[in-house]
């Protein structure tokens, strides 16, 4: 079950993803890269898990498509980085193999999972990996960036207490 301070992080979290996407990003190739979502996911797993860094790579993508920031492809874009990274953070309990996971996740999977989604809905037709190289740029960039930002909040007394969420 999540503790209200538990989801009153995930919620600052999502925020802080949405206002990122406004301000942050470029054009990479077939889709724009949008890196604040990747640290936001790299931080999630870290900080909270899988199951709440998927939860809010969810809520992002979902606000970003309402106002108009993103496409359905900002869904397993997030949401397949930010499982990766909370179960490779879980099992080895490394922040760089969070960071690992997330680029795998997104850079490589999510980018064959979302060709046929593009097809589908958005009338695309895109070849087997004609988004890897964006998602790589953009999961790359946020990866390092939140790889960063955890290592830094990593060392704060708030974070090295065992009961912190």
């Amino acid at each position: 079950m999540f503790t209200p301070k538990k989801m009153a992080v995930m919620s600052l979290l999502a925020a802080i993803g949405v206002l990122g996407a406004t301000f942050i990003w470029f054009p990479a190739g077939a889709a724009k890269a949008f890196p604040v979502q990747h640290a936001i996911n790299v931080l999630a797993a870290i900080l909270l898990g899988p199951g709440p860094a998927v939860i809010i790579a969810f809520l992002i993508a979902a606000v970003r498509n309402l106002l108009g920031l993103g496409t359905i492809l900002a869904f397993p874009g997030s949401m397949i980085g930010a499982l990766l990274a909370g179960y490779a953070y879980q099992k080895w309990k490394k922040p760089s193999l969070a960071a690992v996971g997330e680029i795998a996740g997104t850079g490589v999977i999510a980018s064959l999972v979302s060709v046929p989604i593009a097809n589908l809905f958005l009338g695309m037709k895109a070849a087997a990996f004609a988004f890897m190289p964006a998602f790589l740029i953009s999961s790359v960039t946020g990866a390092v960036l939140g790889l960063l930002l955890a290592v830094r909040l990593k060392k704060t007394r708030m974070f090295q207490r065992k009961d912190h969420f």
